[in-house]
């Protein structure tokens, strides 16, 4: 399958998550009480218009797009009881992490390229957790990202202010 039809792909299944009704109309109390009463749901949802200034606010300078594209690049999801927001970007999916520590992506990238100082994500895909490098024409992993207690990239999302 093409990047191209992934990326398609989760925008669909991000799009389609939540009654479109219900994204649109949410508050974010509405929010708030309903990831209280779920605990946890690792469904990436649609952001609701009304949590778009709170998106502006948690992301800053990310966040000087306009308000129609901030809310189609930010999702929400629920994790212990709380709203968390990512808002997705070039090298940003919001996605589980990739804890494989053997990838055919950097494995064909060091044979081609030995001895880079980093493998692209175009190689090794956008949700993977680790920083890949070559050594000769070998990956080597040369570090990691944190994941969070239900194993996303831990620096991609952040929860919503109170």
């Amino acid at each position: 399958m093409s990047r191209r039809s992934m990326t398609g792909t989760l925008l669909a299944l991000i799009a389609g998550a939540v009654p479109l009704g219900f994204a649109e109309a949410a508050s974010p109390q509405d929010l708030r009480a309903h990831c209280a009463s779920v605990g946890a749901d690792d469904r990436l949802r649609r952001l609701p218009a009304a949590l778009v200034p709170a998106a502006r606010q948690l992301f800053g300078p990310a966040s000087n797009e306009p308000d129609a594209a901030l809310d189609a690049s930010t999702v929400y999801r629920c994790m212990s009881g709380q709203v968390w927001l990512c808002n997705t970007g070039a090298n940003l999916t919001c996605a589980k992490g990739d804890v494989r520590r053997v990838s055919r992506g950097a494995a064909a990238w060091c044979k081609d390229h030995p001895d880079s100082d980093v493998v692209p994500m175009v190689a090794t895909g956008h949700a993977t957790i680790y920083t890949w490098t070559c050594v000769g024409s070998e990956p080597r992993i040369a570090q990691a990202e944190k994941l969070d207690p239900r194993g996303f990239i831990a620096v991609q999302w952040a929860p919503l202010g109170k």
